[in-house]
């Protein structure tokens, strides 16, 4: 992720500061084919989130006789059944609800503490941000998902205690980005008169700082969301998921314990593979093409 290093000259100490998004950056982003993808796939994954809920209202049916397991695609079934003769389409749809809930809920937690994190220690300085920055580092440097496993590992595997996990292991990169962004703006000139004239601090990081920094929070957003979805789905194919909610790391991990590849059930297999890179690369999309939209490079051109 590229630091987005806002351009747009400070306005006066007495009014809020104006976010460095120009009124045309919307209209811009609109265009741009990758946010296009995105979108249209992030959507497509939302309706099916939605068809998911109401199918699933009471549970999903399992197949009633040894004869509806592995059923290929029909009419019936059009993406099949499992190793229990469920609807593997029912399943899917139950699925996509839950990488939405921890894409959004993880993410939350994410941006949150990292934004916390970054302006605290850029603003402040001294043995605050030392401290901060510190443990910032040492969550760094410890591999996200190994450390991921081990917590989820020990913490259970209920859905709240996996958001949890994935939301306070993501904020790092997050609480460095908006640090270094922060310790340019703290030295500008709207910043200087504001202290001179006794502005406090919080108002200053809240009514200043903060609207200059939202562009790059926003991009970096999008960006963690596809991390934490690829990680629920990592946890979950390893078992280490919530099992009492179809997911489609659960469905992977299900589909290789039944030996479904071996049976040649493709259509098990591949589902929610596919699902999993299309939402993460209908992410990691749009959070690109809102970075490159602001940063410097483009605005100056």
């Amino acid at each position: 992720m590229t630091t987005v290093v806002l351009s747009q000259p400070p306005g006066p100490v007495t009014g809020e500061q104006t976010p460095a998004v120009e009124r045309g950056t919307l209209a811009r982003l609109a265009r741009r084919r990758m946010v296009q993808i995105g979108v249209g796939g992030l959507g497509l994954f939302v309706v099916l989130a939605i068809a998911g809920q109401l199918l699933t209202v009471n549970g999903i049916a399992t197949g009633s006789t040894a004869a509806s397991i592995f059923n290929p695609p029909s009419l019936q079934h059009f993406m099949g059944t499992d190793e229990l003769g469920r609807d593997v389409l029912t399943e899917l749809s139950a699925g996509a609800l839950v990488s939405l809930i921890v894409g959004i809920a993880a993410t939350a937690i994410a941006v949150v503490v990292g934004t916390l994190v970054g302006l605290l220690a850029g603003f402040f300085r001294g043995w605050l941000e030392v401290v901060l920055m510190r443990f910032t580092d040492a969550m760094l440097t410890v591999p996200s998902l190994p450390l991921i496993i081990v917590l989820a590992a020990v913490v259970g595997q209920g859905l709240g205690q996996i958001v949890l996990v994935i939301g306070l292991t993501s904020w790092a990169g997050m609480a460095r980005l908006i640090r270094s962004e922060v310790l340019s703006l703290r030295e500008r000139a709207f910043v200087l008169r504001a202290r001179s004239v006794g502005v406090p601090p919080l108002r200053i990081m809240r009514v200043h700082l903060l609207p200059q920094i939202l562009p790059l929070v926003i991009a970096n957003t999008v960006l963690i969301s596809a991390a934490a979805i690829l990680a629920e789905a990592t946890l979950s194919f390893l078992g280490l998921g919530d099992i009492t909610r179809p997911s489609w790391g659960l469905m992977l991990n299900n589909a290789f314990k039944s030996g479904a590849a071996g049976r040649g059930a493709f259509w098990y297999v591949l589902p929610p593979g596919l699902c999993i890179a299309i939402l993460v690369l209908s992410l990691s999309f749009i959070g690109h093409a809102i970075n490159e939209e602001l940063s410097p490079r483009r605005q100056r051109q």
